[in-house]
């Protein structure tokens, strides 16, 4: 009997334990990268300093650094086969408006480009819950045409 009962109390306590370490909140969880915050939306308007389609360095995706009135600015604008499938084509001295949020990563932040826009061109890089627009690559050119999408 003495056995039973200290297998039933080590039971209960690990389950108590796996609850409550459940319900703390990592310091990681709460500063996660990506999270946007839709609250926190604004716009930036200004001229690219550089582009880069795709960062060494975490988030992974097209990166630019856009110069504006107030400073210069780190913008994630995501997969950048998603620009390149809209015919969307950034260069350095192109004036872009983006519409997005800033979200901590490390020590500094970095903007997380919702819509971008060049000229009277405009694509959606996230959802209005901040979501990435995922690109999903056509299953053959022959279907891309008769559907009339982009190659």
């Amino acid at each position: 009997m003495p056995i039973r009962k200290t297998f039933l109390f080590i039971a209960v306590a690990a389950l108590f334990s796996a609850a409550a370490l459940a319900q703390e909140k990592s310091p990681l969880a709460s500063a996660r990268f990506g999270a946007y915050d839709v609250k926190q939306e604004g716009t930036l308007v200004g001229t690219v300093i550089d582009y880069k389609p795709s960062s060494t360095t975490p988030p992974l995706g097209a990166r630019l650094t856009l110069q504006t009135p107030a400073g210069v600015v780190d913008v994630h604008l995501g997969d950048a086969r998603l620009l390149t499938a809209n015919h969307f084509n950034i260069q350095s001295g192109d004036t872009l408006r983006i519409i997005g949020a800033y979200t901590p990563v490390g020590s500094s932040s970095l903007f997380l480009a919702r819509i971008v826009q060049k000229g009277t061109q405009a694509l959606t890089l996230r959802t209005q819950r901040g979501f990435p627009v995922r690109y999903i690559a056509p299953k053959n050119s022959a279907e891309t045409k008769s559907q009339g999408g982009v190659l």
